[in-house]
């Protein structure tokens, strides 16, 4: 098992990162008006072989981040002409533009802006097709337009004396890198108002792996606290048939379900959502770093109980917070037989949902919920940069 690791936050002047190789004079401004509301460890390693060469990420310079631009409509004929090639093409999705990644390999990964989920990563497989790893779900949104939900999500938060922020539905396109033999960079920015803090997301799309790569710096005059947390809706056959490789000795926490604006929420889960929407609503992983998903009679700082399964059976509703687990373990579905390996960094916990296997097998909630987590913020200093990543990886390839 790996050993425990507080995620840390680097100062700026002592622990620079390397930077992205970028092409800076090409910066293309592709959000809606609306704005956001109110680490360490080494490389990544995955499964038995080396992690995908993935750079480490830099925080942007004073001048770009400062530069808070009105945001315009996204400009899906400008962004082609602007990033064609490397692999990569654009397309009008509704009100948001569709960003296509596919590999001489076959391994192809869809990204939306301005929100930044990822709703489809089809890996090549061993067999010469390619197989869907992802989970997602059409339904209605705000105003009656159809949204998008599931995929693969990032919960990112900042407080401080300024107020809250998020970047959530407020990235833009800044670079567009790689190629479609070795691999495809998809670089993201956004910055706080009053440039308070600037978020850095690099979505990677390698042969057997797809890697986000998250950067967040506090470039206020004051102490900021972060909470971050990724959440992989993967699609499974049936919960029944999907098991959890690699748990065993973690200490776990039973928590009510992340809530946000991606997250899709079976029946039986919906009608607790609608009795707590004031206090659930647009708040995702906050509801678990403030002890909102716990029950009250229980220690915050005590787990409620140590997985003594290394093979979680995921038939039964259940919704945990892993605490010690292994930085790599595997989800695998006997019904679809594939597995997904999962590798995270500069998160120290684990977050694990599944929804039952009362439903139908391949239907609407075939599917489990996994991702890096915080059970506490980090607290950044003035000009600290903290940073996390996960990997997704297909071993069947």
């Amino acid at each position: 098992m790996a050993p425990f690791c507080a995620p840390a936050a680097t100062a700026a002047p002592h622990a620079t990162p390397t930077p992205l190789t970028s092409s800076r004079k090409h910066i293309a401004m592709c959000l809606s008006p609306k704005q956001g509301g109110g680490g360490g460890g080494q490389r990544a390693r995955l499964a038995s072989s080396a992690a995908p060469q993935v750079r480490a990420l830099s925080p942007a310079t004073a001048a770009e981040e400062a530069a808070d631009p009105f945001l315009a409509p996204v400009n899906v004929e400008y962004l082609a002409a602007e990033f064609a090639g490397h692999g990569v093409g654009f397309e009008p999705v509704g009100g948001s533009c569709a960003v296509n990644m596919a590999l001489r390999n076959g391994s192809v990964a869809h990204l939306l802006l301005p929100s930044g989920l990822v709703t489809s990563y089809k890996p090549a497989m061993w067999h010469g097709t390619v197989t869907e790893v992802l989970h997602t779900n059409v339904a209605e949104g705000p105003g009656g337009r159809a949204a998008i939900r599931g995929g693969v999500s990032v919960d990112l938060r900042c407080a401080g004396g300024g107020g809250g922020w998020s970047p959530s539905g407020a990235w833009s396109l800044r670079d567009v890198r790689g190629n479609p033999t070795t691999s495809i960079e998809i670089e993201l920015v956004s910055a706080a108002p009053g440039s308070a803090a600037a978020a850095r997301c690099v979505v990677t799309l390698h042969p057997e792996a797809l890697a986000t790569e998250l950067a967040v710096t506090n470039t206020a005059p004051a102490p900021m606290a972060l909470s971050c947390g990724v959440s992989n809706h993967l699609r499974v056959s049936t919960p029944d048939a999907t098991y959890a490789l690699g748990l065993q000795g973690s200490d776990y926490r039973s928590v009510e379900p992340a809530l946000s604006e991606f997250s899709i929420i079976p029946p039986d889960y919906r009608a607790a959502a609608e009795s707590a929407r004031h206090r659930w609503a647009n708040r995702g992983f906050d509801m678990i770093l403030s002890g909102g998903g716990r029950d009250r009679g229980a220690a915050d700082d005590q787990p409620d109980g140590e997985e003594d399964d290394d093979y979680k059976h995921m038939t039964d509703a259940m919704c945990r917070i892993y605490s010690h687990a292994p930085r790599d373990f595997a989800i695998i579905d006997r019904g679809r037989r594939n597995s997904v390996r999962l590798h995270r960094r500069g998160f120290e916990e684990l977050y694990v949902f599944s929804p039952g296997s009362q439903y139908q097998w391949y239907g609407k909630y075939a599917y489990v919920v996994v991702g890096p987590a915080m059970l506490e913020p980090v607290v950044l200093g003035p000009g600290d940069t903290w940073q996390g990543a996960q990997y997704l990886r297909n071993p069947n390839a």
